[in-house]
């Protein structure tokens, strides 16, 4: 299975994974599944510990590449085509991370691992985090 996560999941999966539901768990520990992290997961990350609304052991430039290291997730860039896409996407919603994520997903033909129900309307395979 080819995942990525949303960033929520990527949070739970380092600092409380016994958030995840159990097949979710699984999966992203089995190492036959690709694990992706998305530069907007990084990009949300940074801003909202900016802000002050995220709380991390380090500066997240410091604690995310440890995480990925750490987990063997694999980081995913932004392409030019999935950045596009976004125009295309119905507004469901309106946040601009998960917009871009949800891009990304369809894009690429990964699974976006996700608590968020808003994701679904959109047409991406998800898995339940």
């Amino acid at each position: 299975m080819n995942l990525l996560l949303d960033t929520h999941v990527v949070l739970w999966a380092a600092l409380e994974p016994e958030r995840l539901r159990d097949d979710c768990r699984a999966a992203l520990e089995d190492r036959t599944n690709q694990v992706h992290v998305s530069a907007v997961s990084a990009w949300e990350m940074a801003i909202k510990q900016s802000l002050g609304k995220l709380e991390l052991s380090l500066p997240a430039e410091h604690w995310l590449p440890k995480v990925l290291r750490k987990t063997g997730f694999d980081s995913l860039s932004v392409d030019v085509a999935s950045a596009l896409r976004v125009r295309s996407l119905p507004w469901h919603h309106r946040d601009p991370f998960d917009r871009l994520l949800v891009a990304q997903a369809l894009q690429s033909g990964l699974t976006l691992a996700t608590h968020e129900p808003y994701f679904a309307p959109y047409g991406v395979s998800i898995l339940a985090a």
